[in-house]
């Protein structure tokens, strides 16, 4: 039977050989890695990877896409199929030795930022992430600071990580092909951090106020956590 990619789970699958390939090249597995894909969808990434890989844990939330993943398990092979929500996923879990997490996958564009945000609460257990985006997702991942794209996204994922931009991926490598052009970002958590927040949850809270209304002033965007005349002792322009 051959799966139909579904809109509500946002699927494209991959189909381009050659792109594949600079994926896999980008990657660059090794045997001992302990590798995690986020959506194995029909297994174009999956299936070439175990040929260079030991061991490759998949987690796939479309139970059909688990069927025919473990329908077409080589044999012997050590694939491990989640059928689970990733945005829901216990990434610790999967840390079973001194290993760190090797995370990558295709991400679907209706979720793309919340779970980027999920997984980046294991960073400290993560070596790198290779994702697929949208390009203007990869754009405000990689954005410095006053520069358009820069924003919350850029912040938070900059605070846990180097943000590098690989490479494009064109619409028609995917069935079916999206109306966007994707992008594969490379995010390497810091170790250590270059800077260490006192309370996450606080920087959390304030980036997400400080840029929920860019066209206000900081003063005004800040308003629910600080009292404007508090502004006056700091050395910052509101």
């Amino acid at each position: 039977m051959t799966i139909q990619p579904r809109k509500r789970f946002g699927q494209h699958f991959l189909r381009d050989e050659s792109i594949i390939a600079r994926i896999i090249d980008a990657l660059s597995p090794k045997p001992s890695d302990n590798l995690i894909e986020i959506g194995g969808g029909r297994g174009a990434l999956t299936f070439p990877l175990l040929q260079q890989a030991h061991a490759l844990t998949v987690i796939e939330l479309d139970r059909d896409l688990v069927l025919e993943l473990e329908t077409q398990k080589p044999p012997a092979s050590r694939l491990v199929i989640h059928s689970a929500d990733a945005l829901q996923f216990d990434f610790a879990t999967l840390k079973k030795d001194e290993r760190l997490l090797r995370i990558f996958g295709n991400l679907p564009y209706n979720v793309t930022t919340p779970l980027i945000f999920h997984v980046l609460q294991y960073a400290p257990i993560i070596a790198d992430m290779l994702f697929m985006v949208q390009k203007e997702v990869a754009m405000r991942l990689v954005a410095e600071n006053r520069n358009k794209n820069y924003g919350r996204l850029s912040v938070m994922v900059q605070y846990h990580c180097q943000a590098e931009l690989l490479f494009d991926v064109p619409p028609d490598a995917f069935y079916p092909p999206p109306k966007v052009t994707s992008s594969i970002v490379r995010l390497v958590p810091h170790n250590p951090y270059p800077d260490s927040a006192k309370n996450m949850h606080l920087l959390e809270r304030l980036v997400k106020f400080a840029f929920s209304q860019r066209r206000k002033t900081l003063r005004n965007s800040l308003s629910i956590m600080m009292p404007k005349e508090l502004w006056s002792h700091i050395p910052i322009d509101p």
